[in-house]
């Protein structure tokens, strides 16, 4: 038992710690990043682990114990909606570092090494923003020119 962390450890619960770890299980060192937003972008999602919601702080990093197989890791917006899915296969005593990163066009998720590992990647909040903003104003901008245009010409 580590002398820095009293107690046992519990699986899918996030701590700011290395943490000494079941048996049979390995942890994810998950990384998140504030991204561009005014807001933090840690501060407002959720990681889900394998469809359970794992709660943790904000921007940093944080040591998630799980059973050794297969896992789905997600963050998802306040809502519930995706913004970024992978999967991975944890060994049995190992760390398995992911990397979340809020971008300002696209989030991506990376491992250890730099990889992109990223199943899924939800462009970000200013990006669909511009989007919207762009759609906005060319059906209402572009109605009222050809409006105008109609008008001028008659």
């Amino acid at each position: 038992m580590n002398p820095a962390y009293p107690g046992p450890v519990m699986p899918y619960a996030a701590y700011q710690v290395p943490v000494p770890l079941p048996e049979g299980h390995g942890v994810i060192v998950a990384s998140f990043n504030r991204g561009p937003y005014l807001v933090s972008a840690a501060t407002t999602c959720r990681l889900k682990i394998d469809g359970r919601d794992v709660p943790f702080g904000s921007e940093g990093t944080y040591h998630i114990a799980v059973p050794a197989g297969p896992h789905e890791v997600k963050v998802t917006d306040w809502m519930g909606v995706p913004m970024i899915k992978t999967r991975l296969t944890v060994q049995p005593g190992a760390a398995h570092p992911l990397n979340f990163r809020f971008g300002g066009w696209r989030n991506r998720v990376h491992d250890g090494h730099g990889t992109d590992v990223t199943t899924f990647g939800m462009w970000s909040n200013y990006l669909v923003m511009l989007i919207v903003l762009g759609v906005a104003v060319l059906c209402c901008g572009g109605g009222t020119v050809l409006a105008a245009l109609a008008s001028s010409s008659s």
